[in-house]
C-alpha cells in the first residue's frame, strides 16, 4: 500500500502548483488557492502514510519527482510552457533518478 499512497501523493503534489497558477488568473483567484490548499493537505497526508513502509529519502525523492515531472508536463501541455529538448532531457534525468532510488531499495 505504501507505493500506492506515494504515487497518489505525487499526483496530488502536481495539484498545488497548478492551483497557484490558476489563482494568478484574476477571475479564479479563490478557486486556485482552494485547489492548492486541498492538494497540499491530501498530498502531505498520503506522503505520511507512505513513509510508514518506505524509507524517508526514497519516499521524498519519488514524491517530489512525480510532482516535478507532472507539473512540468501540465505546464507544457496546458499552460504552453516552453517544450525544448533540453528541458525534456532534464525531466528524463529526474525520472532516471527516481528509478535508481526504487531499484536500490
Amino acid at each position: 500500500m505504501g507505493w500506492l499512497y506515494l504515487i497518489l501523493a505525487g499526483l496530488c503534489e502536481i495539484g498545488w502548483p497548478v492551483g497557484l497558477k490558476i489563482a494568478q488568473k484574476g477571475t479564479h483567484t479563490i478557486l486556485g488557492i482552494v485547489i492548492a490548499i486541498v492538494c497540499i493537505v491530501i498530498s502531505g497526508y498520503l506522503l505520511f502514510l507512505a513513509q510508514k513502509t518506505i524509507n524517508i529519502g526514497t519516499a521524498y525523492a519519488v514524491w517530489t519527482g512525480i510532482g516535478a515531472v507532472g507539473t512540468f508536463l501540465v505546464g507544457v501541455f496546458v499552460f504552453s510552457d516552453p517544450a525544448t529538448m533540453l528541458r525534456f532531457v532534464g525531466i528524463l534525468f529526474i525520472i532516471g533518478g527516481i528509478i535508481l532510488l526504487k531499484l536500490s531499495g
